[in-house]
């Protein structure tokens, strides 16, 4: 199964929010939504939800209009929106039977779920005796309960403790391997990199920069080195000013071009007693932050 938004705009009043969003997402595959707050990615995900339409710009499926009567969707957001004061299995089957299922129906996959998630116990007790963290966990039970064709994750790990975290991870994981189409919306961006397969950056409500993120790594202008050395110091040293020492045994060496790299790395091992010399790729983080910076 394959998303595709093309050309969304989305205006609230004067302010144009959305300015031709256009990105693609397939089953299988997990799919990171980044971008600062306020640069679109809400809106996009509500648009894409059906909970209100676009101005302008369509949404398929497999290249037919997306029809939600077939297509469900699985919502997980960063602010919560459960129900304290209630017991847990009884809005976990409402929001279920919103969903379009059957309350025997729902029962049993609320079951597997919170059995699945460690939470089984917590069956009959009300949201606002859980932690934070597993009360993140029940809202994930209303975003997969009903099978959903698309996950939409929007910070999913936040509040998570290390062990959780794991547990959502296998969670994922098992999503995006039974088929499902996981859309992401992180500033957790080694969560993003562990998942995703392709990115899209949104800044002032466009699309700044998309693509496979190994493909977008890969092609950054490859002028920069880093090598690891007992010998850092007295490479520091006889390189000057294009050197900077990163820790004690390694530095980062910026060429004058991209050419240069082969010709640096047979110098400095043929000099230096050198454990490691590679090509400096950009983390997501660093991508991330230059995109998304006020420039439009």
């Amino acid at each position: 199964m394959k998303l595709e938004l093309k050309n969304i705009h989305k205006s609230f009043g004067d302010k144009q929010v959305l300015k031709g969003i256009s990105f693609s997402a397939e089953s299988g595959k997990a799919f990171g939504l980044l971008g600062r707050n306020g640069a679109g990615k809400t809106t996009t995900i509500r648009i894409l939800m059906d909970v209100f339409g676009a101005n302008d710009g369509e949404i398929f499926i497999d290249g037919s209009h997306i029809d939600y009567t077939k297509i469900k969707t699985g919502y997980l957001p960063e602010e919560r929106g459960l129900y304290p004061k209630k017991k847990i299995i009884d809005q976990l089957i409402y929001f279920a039977e919103l969903n379009g299922m059957k309350r025997q129906e729902a029962v049993k996959s609320i079951d597997y779920w919170l059995e699945r998630l460690g939470m089984a116990e917590y069956r009959g007790k009300r949201l606002d005796t859980l932690s934070k963290g597993n009360q993140q966990k029940i809202q994930l039970v209303t975003a997969l309960a009903h099978n959903p064709d698309i996950v939409i994750l929007d910070e999913p790990f936040s509040g998570l403790d290390p062990v959780n975290a794991m547990i959502l991870k296998d969670v994922v994981k098992e999503e995006i391997a039974n088929g499902k189409i996981v859309l992401f919306s992180s500033h957790q961006m080694n969560y993003i990199e562990e998942f995703c397969d392709s990115i899209a950056i949104l800044n002032s409500g466009k699309i700044v920069l998309q693509g496979d993120i190994y493909k977008i790594k890969h092609n950054y202008v490859r002028d920069k080195l880093v090598v690891r050395s007992e010998d850092a110091d007295a490479i520091r040293n006889a390189l000057g000013s294009c050197c900077v020492k990163t820790d004690e045994k390694e530095l980062l060496i910026r060429l004058t071009s991209a050419e240069e790299k082969q010709k640096m790395m047979k110098q400095l091992t043929e000099a230096y007693d050198i454990d490691e010399i590679k090509v400096f790729e950009p983390s997501l983080n660093d991508i991330f932050v230059e995109y998304a910076k006020e420039q439009y």
